[in-house]
């Protein structure tokens, strides 16, 4: 399939390992050029090298909205505008109503809410100014299905969602669209740190295995793609079954 992504210039947040790195190097393997960030130098040079030529480094961290924005803006001017944004952040730490106290939202909104905010603030004007945007935001299941001992993630999470539904209608006569994929249980380190084996992360997925996240790229690399024109609003679970519900 033809996906149009060739010459396309996209950015990808915390991209220096996990699902913004294997969404980085299949937009790459598209054609796309990347400038991909990571807080750690060392780490987002050695991803970059990875993903090949057409990626970009950038030493970011997109757990503050100032930050967030930062990166978009040097995105754009290391690539030369912008088509492509794929929002992403590490999670917040784990915890329950009761073991989470109220000065742990904050920073929590911060990164998984606002930044996602700050984010197409100022990628999607340059976006609608040009009549072609793709905006996709790496979520999570917990938004369709909250995770247990996951209070401050299942919160930010879902308010991003509502962003972004609202972001995609006000801007879809522009040629921009927005999505978001939620994540199941991937073989990513932070999967493992929060369950502590594989074996405890795969229960209650239906495919009896953990996704894979070049798969998960690939999906990315297609709602980016100029198939996927009519796309937009959604939230799409990628969780081989683990969501339950009819809707």
């Amino acid at each position: 399939m033809e996906t149009g992504l060739t010459g396309r210039r996209a950015a990808v947040a915390a991209a220096s390992r996990g699902l913004g790195f294997a969404s980085a190097r299949a937009l790459a393997a598209e054609g796309a050029r990347v400038a991909v960030c990571g807080r750690s130098k060392e780490h987002i040079e050695e991803a970059a090298a990875r993903i090949g030529d057409r990626a970009v480094p950038l030493v970011a961290d997109v757990s503050t909205p100032e930050g967030a924005r930062r990166f978009v803006i040097d995105a754009r001017e290391a690539l030369g505008g912008l088509d492509v944004l794929v929002t992403n952040a590490g999670g917040p730490p784990p915890g329950t109503f009761e073991t989470t106290p109220l000065d742990a939202y904050p920073p929590a909104l911060a990164l998984n809410l606002l930044s996602v905010v700050a984010m197409c603030q100022e990628a999607v004007p340059g976006m609608r100014a040009q009549r072609f945007g793709r905006v996709v935001a790496i979520t999570s299941i917990s938004v369709r299905q909250p995770i247990p001992n996951l209070i401050l993630s299942n919160t930010a999470r879902a308010g991003a969602t509502g962003f972004l539904k609202t972001l995609a209608r006000e801007v879809a006569g522009d040629g921009v669209t927005v999505n978001s994929v939620q994540p199941g249980t991937h073989a990513t380190e932070r999967i493992l740190q929060i369950y502590g084996s594989e074996a405890e992360a795969v229960k209650g997925v239906p495919t009896g295995h953990l996704g894979r996240p070049e798969d998960f790229g690939a999906f990315v690399a297609f709602l980016c793609s100029d198939s996927a024109r009519f796309i937009t609003g959604a939230a799409i679970p990628v969780d081989g079954g683990a969501y339950a519900a009819l809707l």
